[in-house]
């Protein structure tokens, strides 16, 4: 009975409702310095995975003879740390021997010279390792199961609290990115009307959809749409990238299909996991021309007054970062004064229930009876049917004077 109540009141200190209300830094701190009394052990580190999966990083200790002054960084498959990352599961040193064993050299900072033995667990969310928590003891050491069950639900709690902190931390940046590159106000072009919206996902949260609008030294008008695919501060990242390497490069040519080919090329150089589609138009210095390129995104909407508004036939061409010297091509039209062109990404039509054509075809009726370009982005927006759609929403629309 007595090492029941004992197990209990260890699994309780490390459980406890009060830990909830500490933020990140002070909750795993005050876990190892409970999991330290609990285990009977004389030292603890926390380890994090790096972005690219590669690295582990010291991230919170307790015990240490002197805290690390530098990022301590272990690279997964070295040392004890890295071995629990690879396996996924505990791992036991009840012999540690730093001189008897290089590879251990990598948890040289997080473990005192005294180390007699340590005890190693993953920390795991939706079943990937996301860090190392491990615990050392100057005195030699059999781990028992009830020792591992116990490190692992320490780290299971670390690791739920871990994730938690960065989803919010990620979301605020990729907030504060977009919008620091979405503008709510567009840029005021001479003779051209021009509205835009932007609506995050409730599920996927930011993205990486984008819209931008430039007026070139040429004389000419960049009008742009796009999606990075993924969703999260990194395809906010990416997509931030991808639209500043759009406007440099249009800088240099008014031909759309050439900018998205040296675009394509700049992704599938300097980001080879990224895919992103996007539609690049180009209106003549008299606005009464549009050229564009598709790299496999939704057809626009072309709109006229007192007119049926219609998706535009072009035929996309492959997506940006999917395959090697894509070929690319323009499509060029008239713009006649009142007509307009309305592009948006796919959150705006698509729904799992019904898929996407129904979507595409109730949007261009919606669009029909807008007179402006502020209006067609209101009558877009009706779209969502006052819910919060499940991914994020970039919209639009010109209209010339």
């Amino acid at each position: 009975m007595a090492d029941s109540e004992e197990k209990v009141r260890r699994l309780q200190a490390v459980t406890d409702a009060a830990l909830s209300q500490l933020g990140l830094e002070d909750l795993l701190h005050e876990l190892l310095e409970r999991t330290l009394d609990i285990l009977r052990a004389d030292s603890a580190a926390v380890l994090l995975l790096d972005q690219d999966g590669t690295e582990l990083v010291a991230t919170a200790t307790a015990g240490l003879d002197r805290e690390p002054r530098h990022e301590v960084r272990v690279p997964v498959g070295h040392g004890l740390a890295g071995a629990v990352a690879v396996r996924g599961e505990p791992v036991a040193v009840e012999r540690y021997d730093r001189a008897g064993d290089g590879a251990t050299d990598f948890d040289g900072a997080l473990v005192p010279a005294r180390t007699a033995s340590l005890l190693g667990v993953p920390m795991l969310s939706s079943g990937r390792v996301v860090g190392v928590l491990h615990i050392g003891t100057l005195r030699p050491r059999s781990f028992t199961a009830d020792d591992i069950e116990l490190l692992q639900l320490v780290a299971d709690r670390a690791g739920l609290a871990t994730e938690a902190r960065r989803s919010h931390l990620d979301r605020a940046a990729a907030v504060a990115l977009q919008r620091s590159l979405l503008p709510a106000r567009p840029p005021t072009v001479p003779g051209l009307d021009v509205a835009v919206r932007y609506v995050p996902g409730a599920q996927v949260g930011v993205g990486g959809d984008w819209y931008d609008v430039f007026d070139l030294p040429s004389g000419h008008v960049g009008i742009v749409i796009g999606d990075v695919a993924g969703s999260g501060l990194h395809a906010a990242v990416v997509m931030g990238r991808i639209r500043s390497a759009l406007r440099a490069y249009a800088m240099e040519t008014d031909d759309p299909a050439d900018v998205l080919t040296r675009l394509d090329r700049k992704v599938q150089r300097f980001e080879p996991d990224a895919m992103a589609t996007a539609v690049y138009a180009v209106l003549g210095p008299g606005l009464d021309t549009v050229t564009l390129s598709n790299a496999g995104h939704l057809p626009p909407v072309m709109m006229r007054p007192d007119e049926p508004s219609t998706l535009l036939t072009i035929r996309p061409d492959l997506p940006l970062g999917a395959y090697r010297d894509a070929g690319r091509h323009n499509t060029r039209m008239p713009l006649e004064p009142g007509q307009g062109l309305f592009l948006y990404t796919d959150g705006l039509v698509e729904r799992k229930a019904r898929g996407i054509t129904p979507g595409l075809r109730r949007m261009v009726t919606v669009l029909a009876a807008a007179a402006s370009a502020d209006a067609t982005c209101n009558a877009a927006m009706t779209l969502l049917d006052n819910t919060a759609p499940t991914d994020d929403v970039a919209v639009l629309a010109v209209r010339r004077g």
